[in-house]
């Protein structure tokens, strides 16, 4: 399998390399709530917003680590949760996750990540122009639980299509698994080990969305019905995330159990021949040993024998080599370890 075959093809059609992300800050005016994004952000601008909106001082360090498990805080006006998301651009051959940091409340959301959320940056360049101006009063024009609802679901979204990007993946494994003219251990190792490292985002991610669908009603106000329903949707988008991954989960331990199988076959078919030239070869061996002696023997140098001419010697050798191996080569094919 080439090089970066599996991290292409699970980003189809995109680049995979890393970009610098510069620092942003985007704020973003709502009809009933204020949207503030931080890409890439420093201290002095989380902190900023902590003073403004009285965030708690734990929450802000959580923030700025590159990487925090995730979880859940919820106080009395706000809260605030941790999520892992798969990012566009990654180096070939190293697996890392995508942190979003997200508070909450009635009249603000404040998402905070490192700008390589390729989904989430978009919503903001839609909120922040008038391109599509139908989307984006579908994004502002309601509360923050909304537009909470609206990224979760363009980032699981991506996380579904990636997931269905490894069905691709398997697809063409299965086919080197069963060409000997290609090694395949190598691509079903990475490919085993970027279906682990989505289930380890999907799995903890559909327990904290059924979370955040519970506290976000407290700052939705009339639209209670309406989040249940759209939350709802999100969380059987990732079921259908995890179940994707473990059928692709028990397809790889199949290949790669099949790949043993015909590796190991095809081993000791090698193993199996040179044993059968090596045995075959022993007669010619024993014989040349004896006549390299300095010994007198039938037909050697010191014989004044010559029965058959000058070569006597060499002619007494091979058949007396000849006969054995061949002895040996029709017993071997009797016990059906040469193949016809």
């Amino acid at each position: 399998m080439r090089k970066g075959f599996i991290t292409n093809r699970l980003r189809s059609n995109r680049k995979s390399v890393e970009i610098p992300i510069e620092n942003k800050m985007e704020t973003i005016q709502g009809e009933k709530f204020v949207w503030i994004d931080l890409q890439n952000p420093d201290r002095n601008e989380v902190e900023k917003l902590a003073e403004k909106y009285n965030f708690n001082a734990l929450n802000i360090e959580d923030c700025m680590t590159k990487f925090e498990l995730p979880k859940l805080d919820s106080y009395d006006d706000h809260f605030f949760v941790i999520l892992h998301f798969p990012p566009l651009a990654q180096k070939i051959g190293i697996s890392k996750n995508s942190q979003l940091s997200i508070f909450v409340g009635k009249d603000f959301l404040v998402t905070v990540h490192q700008g390589d959320l390729k989904p989430l940056v978009e919503l903001v360049d839609i909120c922040k122009s008038d391109a599509d101006q139908q989307r984006k009063n579908r994004l502002l024009g309601k509360s923050s639980g909304l537009l909470l609802h609206e990224i979760l679901d363009v980032l699981v979204d991506d996380l579904l299509h990636t997931s269905r990007k490894i069905i691709a993946n398997l697809d063409e494994i299965e086919d080197r698994v069963f060409d000997e003219t290609k090694p395949v251990a190598r691509s079903i190792a990475l490919l085993r080990r970027e279906i682990n490292r989505l289930r380890r985002i999907a799995n903890p991610l559909k327990k904290f969305v059924l979370e955040i669908a519970k506290n976000v009603k407290r700052f939705s106000g009339s639209e209670d019905d309406e989040l249940t329903l759209f939350y709802d949707d999100v969380i059987d988008h990732i079921d259908k995330v995890i179940e994707t991954l473990e059928e692709s989960r028990e397809t790889m331990e199949i290949y790669k159990d099949t790949d043993f199988v015909l590796s190991t076959e095809k081993t000791n078919k090698v193993l199996a021949v040179l044993t059968i030239i090596f045995t075959l070869a022993i007669p010619s061996t024993v014989i040349g040993t004896f006549y390299g002696m300095n010994v007198d023997l039938p037909g050697g140098i010191g014989s004044n024998s010559m029965i058959l001419g000058p070569f006597t010697t060499f002619i007494i050798v091979i058949i007396a080599s000849a006969i054995p191996a061949i002895m040996m080569f029709t017993y071997f094919k009797k016990l059906g370890w040469i193949s016809s």
